[in-house]
């Protein structure tokens, strides 16, 4: 699959909250691959840290979490759980983060996902990610 961006793929998220720059691998409902680069200029780089400037762990997580979303191809689907999210290097800015989803359940509207972001080739977050299917308001 070639590269494409990830509105493209009913991600309902809007600028400045979406933090999947692009897919390069998706299989509908079963696993994906993109990437984020936040450049040094974002921010929130300015207060987390100042002296030290990294991607908040919440921020790789939500990427993780939208990038599960984009896999599950549901539109109505919200962040239910993280589970066992484990942070194993800093992010800095500038620095091209990959992003992996697989789905490991789904039940009664709910989709489990094991996710991974990596820089160069190192382990930055893992975790589980639980969406949870909503009815539209």
């Amino acid at each position: 699959m070639t590269s494409e961006d990830p509105l493209a793929h009913g991600l309902p998220h809007r600028d400045p909250f979406v933090f999947v720059d692009e897919v390069f691998a998706l299989q509908r409902g079963e696993s994906g691959a993109g990437r984020k680069l936040f450049p040094p200029e974002t921010p929130f780089f300015r207060g987390h840290f100042p002296d030290d400037p990294l991607v908040p762990g919440v921020i790789l997580t939500e990427a993780l979490a939208q990038l599960a979303g984009i896999v599950a191809g549901q539109g109505a689907l919200r962040l239910a759980a993280i589970k066992a999210m484990k942070f194993r290097r800093a992010v800095r800015p500038g620095e091209l983060i990959e992003l992996r989803a697989e789905k490991s359940g789904c039940a009664g509207g709910l989709w489990q996902f094991a996710v991974i972001a990596q820089v160069a080739g190192e382990i930055a977050a893992e975790g589980v990610i639980v969406l949870a299917e909503t009815t539209p308001a």
